[in-house]
């Protein structure tokens, strides 16, 4: 049996395999961000088509921090309700789930909250299109709050952990960019200061949901843009954050504004393209110790399976190939090894935006031929 099919545990959470649906904006939620039976439904097919760990799409903590019509929110205690039916809907069907918390920050959109966005600092040359409001002290306090309340919610939905976002140039992410945080106070300038922000959500967070309770964090190991992120500040920020109390880190990198250095990129054709953040994992791995998840452009079982083996991580996310095809991971576990057919044109957010949830129209026209052989 492959290493890809062994059981492992995430503190406490056992997991059937090594593959991870990656948070993927489904814009299936009702206009309030309640859980639909569309979106529950969703998770279940992803849970019955064998991936080990589900994590849901980013889930506003705050009504300010939406960035797409039909997100999904945790932010008040009447959406429980809903998110407990996506939760034994997947646990019906043999899966576990992750429930990734989630502020948009300066790309949070002002046409859907009818709100001026938050963000570290209220201008950024070649970023802004128009002001966002700096956030002041107490309004930090108050979102580091709003997460620790949104990880309470998740554990009473019955989701087996949840998971910070603090990449893609979201809310926490920005904080710990130099290009997006010029702040002056205690919450900007050195590593440390950007990173103060992330480090007291995780507290909070953990303070919430108990020690026996896995809190995954999902990190940029760059972020595609002069002036940004760079991979040394990463990796002392990964020790730092583990020291925080973290169970897991998934790395990604790039954002909205970085091009085809994004985190959805497209074009990938050859094995040689896949797994584009794989040094950052490997070395994160190596500093923190802590299991390690891989996304970004992993399409190939024999690419996956080397990086697992040769230690580069431990666990391999993946989110456009499971809206193609749900059920990849049986297929692979059945012995069908060809490659995922997703062909990575980022055609599948179309639809969401569009208001008809998230799926491949590639593979509904039905027109252009899968992926095969390597």
């Amino acid at each position: 049996m492959s290493i890809l099919f062994e059981s492992t545990e995430i503190n406490g959470m056992t997991l059937a395999n090594r593959f991870v649906r990656s948070a993927t904006w489904e814009g299936m939620a009702a206009d309030d961000g309640t859980c639909t039976p569309k979106l529950a439904e969703l998770m279940g097919t992803l849970a019955g088509g064998g991936v080990g760990l589900i994590i849901t799409g980013h889930c506003y903590v705050r009504e300010d921090g939406k960035a797409t019509p039909r997100q999904l929110g945790i932010y008040d205690d009447s959406l429980v309700e809903g998110l407990k039916g996506m939760a034994e809907t997947v646990r019906g069907r043999g899966g576990k789930i992750v429930l990734q918390l989630a502020h948009a920050g300066f790309f949070a959109s002002e046409k859907v909250t009818g709100r001026m966005p938050l963000a570290p600092t209220g201008w950024v040359e070649g970023l802004s299109k128009a002001p966002r409001r700096e956030m002041t002290v107490d309004d930090i306090r108050e979102v580091v709050e709003d997460f620790g309340q949104a990880a309470r919610r998740a554990k009473k939905a019955g989701f087996d952990g949840v998971q910070i976002h603090a990449a893609h140039g979201y809310l926490l992410s920005q904080f710990l960019s130099p290009i997006f945080n010029k702040r002056l106070d205690e919450y900007g300038g050195n590593l440390q200061n950007r990173l103060s922000f992330i480090l007291e959500v995780v507290e909070r967070v953990r303070g919430a949901v108990g020690r026996n309770y896995p809190v995954l964090i999902k990190l940029n190991s760059e972020d595609g843009l002069e002036e940004g992120l760079t991979p040394e500040d990463f990796l002392e920020a990964a020790i730092l954050i583990r020291n925080a109390g973290v169970d897991a880190i998934e790395v990604s990198g790039g954002t909205l504004a970085s091009g085809k250095l994004s985190p959805s990129r497209t074009g990938i054709d050859t094995v040689e393209q896949e797994a584009y953040f794989r040094q950052a994992a490997r070395a994160a791995g190596e500093v923190t110790h802590l299991p390690v998840l891989l996304v970004g452009g992993i399409r190939s079982f024999e690419v996956a399976e080397k990086i697992v083996m040769g230690g580069s991580a431990d666990y391999i996310s993946m989110s456009r190939p499971f809206i193609r095809e749900p059920a990849l991971i049986n297929r692979w576990k059945a012995g069908d090894l060809r490659r995922a057919a997703c062909i990575s044109v980022n055609k599948c957010f179309g639809p969401a935006m569009k208001g008809e949830g998230l799926y491949c129209p590639v593979d509904r026209r039905g027109g252009e031929p899968k992926a095969s052989g390597t």
